[in-house]
């Protein structure tokens, strides 16, 4: 993935953090949401069609979501030139606390959605409370990385490396 769209200007000074804008919260979200929904949706998914329990369902899921999330990055600053654990320890600075949060929040979401858990592939629940889970932990994962990003921290870590 090209990260280069989350510079709002033209120069690329990154000792300049304090002035994170939404513009690159909302990219670096989006950017963290996609592997999150992809592991996610197909933990929910496996879990569901094998009939799984709710516990299983969600630590699978869970498990994706940072999985794909992480990789995301890895191989965007692999593609950049580091090394395995050069890019390994970038991934866990820059998606971490992103993915964490992402995931309480829309796991909350389906677990507090009255019928989601119960709900079958089939479902139409099943699909708005997940969707639902999303939308909701971009609402509130955007604001949280724009004030990492705007620390240094976070999405921040890839922006040396690309």
């Amino acid at each position: 993935m090209d990260h280069t769209a989350h510079h709002t200007g033209t120069t690329h000074d990154h000792g300049a953090h304090a002035g994170a804008s939404w513009s690159m919260a909302v990219k670096a979200t989006l950017h963290c949401l996609t592997g999150c929904a992809i592991g996610e949706i197909l933990g929910m998914v496996v879990g569901t069609a094998l009939l799984w329990g709710n516990v299983p369902t969600m630590v699978l899921a869970i498990a994706l979501a940072f999985l794909f999330g992480y990789s995301f990055t890895l191989f965007a600053v692999i593609r950049a030139g580091l090394d395995l654990t050069s890019a390994i320890k970038v991934a866990l600075a820059a998606d971490t606390v992103s993915i964490a949060v992402m995931e309480l929040v829309d796991n909350a979401v389906i677990a507090l959605t009255p019928g989601a858990m119960d709900a079958h592939l089939s479902d139409g629940l099943f699909w708005a409370a997940l969707l639902g889970g999303f939308a909701v932990a971009f609402l509130i994962t955007t604001p949280v990385n724009k004030w990492m990003i705007g620390r240094g921290k976070g999405h921040a870590a890839m922006h040396a490396h690309h």
